[in-house]
């Protein structure tokens, strides 16, 4: 199998992981095969393993956990779709994706799902007569271990959905996808390839043939395409941006056939919604806006505002601590990608917090503050801050009418700059 089938199978079956129907089906099948595998082993067991069980005991522990888990699962969806619409309207859209795949919630939702499979299968085999005596005592026992598989996972539910979907929650789960993205940006800025190099005028660009968000790029198949051809290639659309049939996804140089540009094609993943993975600015975006939505006047939530502008600079902190120097060439494939840039990513974060939160003097001052943190820790971020800075300053002397408020928002400034 080629790099470019082993890349693109890796990132589907990430993607098929994170789906809750995939460990819904696969507890599901569990519990059947379960129930299954009682009725197959029992008659293969000594008849002095026969336990005096009544003909209705397991019968009736089947029954009660049909009924209950069915009751526990509806349950656990109810407050798993009010968790999505709450992110939704309290926080950002965006987060609602992070919501769907969390791990601790799907397992909880698939575990009563596959419980309930296993008494539902259970109980047609006992009525059908497909368990003997020996098959009652293995079906009991694998009772016993769903029964207390249950348990764990409703006392691990009880304290996780306390939590779930509340904003700080919603900020943690942010951060987090927003700090790996940036991890994984500052580890390999270009995805694999090369920096960005001038267009040849007589490129030949390659466009997708459909709306959507390109929300991966599998750089390797790119490479080996171009390599097997004797092509170099420019990429013209990053993780994050909106393509569509005359916005061109890359530029080739070299001779490439129809066919050819189809296989190119196939290496952009194109959706209707932008995802955390390849896309750093997504997660900044996503914090700027609970931001803003929570200083709207409806909401008037400084406080809210303050602590996503911390998870702001722990992600931006996540830069590499010194400008990156020019990357090791000889081995990437001839695949030119550009970046993002410091401009860009500081505007995702801050422009909404300036454009909605001066009007809140606490606010002002802690932007200030964050901004100079992170100007200190990142020295050759300096131009790029000093412009936000600016903005910062214009804007507030601009909605700063209180004297005292802007008195000690250039206090605070002062001491920071």
């Amino acid at each position: 199998m080629s790099r470019w089938a082993l890349g693109r199978w890796a990132w589907i079956g990430r993607r098929v992981l994170r789906q809750i129907w995939f460990r819904a089906a696969l507890i599901s099948l569990f519990g059947v095969g379960l129930a299954v595998v009682a009725a197959l082993v029992g008659p293969l067991l000594p008849e002095t393993l026969h336990s005096q069980l009544g003909q209705d005991a397991v019968g009736t522990i089947l029954q009660i956990m049909a009924s209950s888990m069915l009751a526990v699962t509806t349950f656990s969806l109810t407050a798993m779709v009010s968790a999505y619409g709450s992110a939704t309207q309290l926080a950002t859209p965006r987060a609602t994706q992070l919501l769907i795949g969390d791990p601790t919630s799907q397992n909880a939702l698939s575990t009563f799902l596959g419980a309930f499979v296993f008494s539902v299968v259970g109980i047609i085999g006992l009525q059908s007569s497909a368990y003997g005596d020996s098959g009652r005592v293995v079906l009991f026992s694998g009772t016993v271990l769903v029964v207390a598989v249950v348990v764990v996972t409703l006392l691990r539910w009880i304290g996780h959905i306390t939590g779930f979907g509340r904003m700080g929650d919603v900020i943690d789960r942010v951060e987090e996808a927003a700090a790996e993205a940036m991890r994984a940006f500052s580890a390999d800025p270009r995805l694999g390839g090369r920096p960005a190099v001038p267009v040849p005028a007589d490129a030949m660009p390659v466009f997708a043939g459909e709306t959507g968000y390109v929300t991966q790029i599998d750089v390797a198949s790119l490479g080996t395409l171009a390599q097997e051809h004797g092509l170099v290639l420019h990429v013209a659309a990053l993780p994050g941006t909106l393509v569509h049939p005359t916005r061109p996804l890359l530029h080739v140089a070299g001779e490439a056939n129809e066919d050819l540009a189809g296989g190119l094609v196939h290496a952009f993943a194109i959706e209707r919604h932008r995802r955390f993975d390849q896309d750093p600015r997504l997660g900044l975006i996503a914090l700027s806006e609970i931001a803003s939505r929570a200083l709207a006047p409806a909401t008037n939530d400084p406080g809210t505002a303050i602590e996503v502008m911390n998870a702001l600079l722990r992600v931006l902190l996540h830069l590499p601590p010194d400008e990156p120097e020019g990357e090791e060439l000889a081995e990437r494939p001839p695949v030119h990608v550009p970046r993002p840039t410091l401009d860009d990513m500081l505007t995702d974060a801050f422009r909404p917090l300036i454009r909605e939160g001066l009007a809140e003097i606490e606010v002002a001052i802690r932007l200030a503050k964050t901004l100079d943190a992170l100007r200190a820790a990142r020295p050759y971020a300096a131009p790029s801050i000093a412009r936000v800075v600016e903005r910062l300053d214009r804007t507030a002397r601009e909605r700063i009418t209180d004297a005292a408020d802007l008195s000690d928002y250039e206090a605070a400034r002062g001491r920071s700059g």
